[in-house]
């Protein structure tokens, strides 16, 4: 999962998160619990601002404080950047595809619930695939 950091401070009796990896990241929460959880919608919207603009979307740097992307953004976030990397537009993943634009323009929105079969066909066509493992996190008793 990716996770980036969070920096939270008192604000007049809310409290104010922030991240160094984005600059124009800023919400607020009653408390340290609440701006956490509105920290990961506003980092949610800050990376679909950068996808939407063609701009280059940071790995995340250290810190102790962190937010992780629900699962469906972080896969998006991946195929983004192995495009970026590759230098493969959308009209070139649309190709390799066999899709209509309009379905790769889906498949980079944040805010459009992807099918899986359609994100792992994605990242195939820039030569990723996808892995799936789950964490068993019940504590063990006894």
């Amino acid at each position: 999962m990716l996770s980036y950091p969070i920096e939270l401070e008192d604000d007049d009796g809310a409290v104010l998160a922030t991240s160094p990896d984005f600059p124009e990241l800023t919400t607020f929460g009653d408390d340290r619990d609440e701006a956490l959880a509105r920290a990961v919608g506003a980092l949610e919207e800050a990376i679909a601002a950068r996808i939407h603009d063609g701009r280059d979307v940071p790995s995340p740097s250290g810190g102790t404080v962190r937010v992780t992307l629900p699962t469906l953004t972080a896969v998006k976030l991946i195929l983004y950047q192995g495009m970026k990397e590759q230098g493969i537009g959308k009209a070139e993943l649309a190709r390799r595809l066999g899709w209509h634009l309009p379905q790769v323009d889906r498949v980079l929105d944040l805010r459009h619930r992807s099918r899986l079969d359609g994100m792992d066909a994605a990242l195939g066509a820039i030569g990723r695939r996808l892995q799936v493992s789950a964490k068993d996190t019940s504590r063990a008793s006894g």
